[in-house]
């Protein structure tokens, strides 16, 4: 990364690194491939995922840390369960409190504004698309479903297709991989700490979102806006659309 984009500054809402265009690959030229984010990126689902959390732990008479139920974003629900599986009665599994806590967050969710728009107008431009998310397969591609771009999308990499999830960059790599394309010319989108320190350490750039997250949270991000109505795509570039 170039020393003049070392230093933050922000305007209207953007935050973006130095003075340079606001999104290219590595190499100064266009963006081979997108790869999205799931949960608070392209849906807006954080607050039913920490409404569900929080009940699994009352459900269990575990006291409510809301600072380490919002510590779950972006992260697989099996790896956070297990790293506190001491809070929980010996005889739950892993897997049946994670099935539980999934019970709970039945109610719709929207898009993030702006997210399907960006999405379509990528692949439109004949860039290959994807998604790389903790979330499980038959949650990742039900909810795709429901947004209507599951069509558009491809590799959908989950939580069963990474041994190390988010914040490692396996899931990132695994995309570049399938769409034969280097990290350095992807650009991702994110919304959680975990989500852009796994894109950076794959070599992508990464454009992050405020939508669960405050913006010095994502400080690691090359671009941090409001969320994806402020962004545009053209020729194969990020670009920041005025508002």
């Amino acid at each position: 990364m170039s020393a003049q984009m070392t230093r933050l500054g922000t305007t209207d809402g953007v935050m973006r690194r130095g003075a340079e265009p606001a999104g290219r690959a590595r190499d100064g030229g266009v963006f081979r491939a997108a790869l999205f984010d799931l949960d608070g990126t392209l849906l807006d689902s954080e607050g039913r995922s920490q409404a569900a959390w929080t009940r699994l732990f009352r459900a269990h008479g575990v006291p409510v840390d809301r600072a380490l139920v919002a510590s779950f974003a972006g992260r697989p629900g099996r790896v956070v369960l297990a790293e506190n599986r001491a809070l929980f009665d010996a005889r739950h599994s892993v897997d049946a409190l994670l099935e539980e806590a999934m019970s709970y967050a039945t109610d719709p969710a929207a898009p993030v504004p702006g997210a399907v728009e960006l999405l379509r107008a990528v692949h439109g431009s004949g860039v290959p698309v994807g998604v790389v998310t903790s979330a499980t397969r038959e949650y990742a591609h039900a909810e795709l479903t429901a947004l209507g771009v599951r069509p558009l999308v491809a590799p959908v990499i989950t939580a069963e297709d990474v041994r190390a999830g988010k914040p490692e960059p396996e899931g990132y790599l695994a995309g570049c991989r399938a769409l034969s394309v280097e990290p350095g010319h992807t650009v991702v989108f994110e919304d959680s700490p975990a989500g852009v320190t796994s894109a950076k350490r794959a070599g992508a750039f990464c454009v992050a979102v405020t939508t669960t997250t405050p913006a010095d949270a994502l400080a690691h991000a090359d671009l941090v806006v409001a969320d994806l109505s402020r962004v545009g795509w053209a020729g194969g570039t990020v670009t920041l659309l005025e508002h």
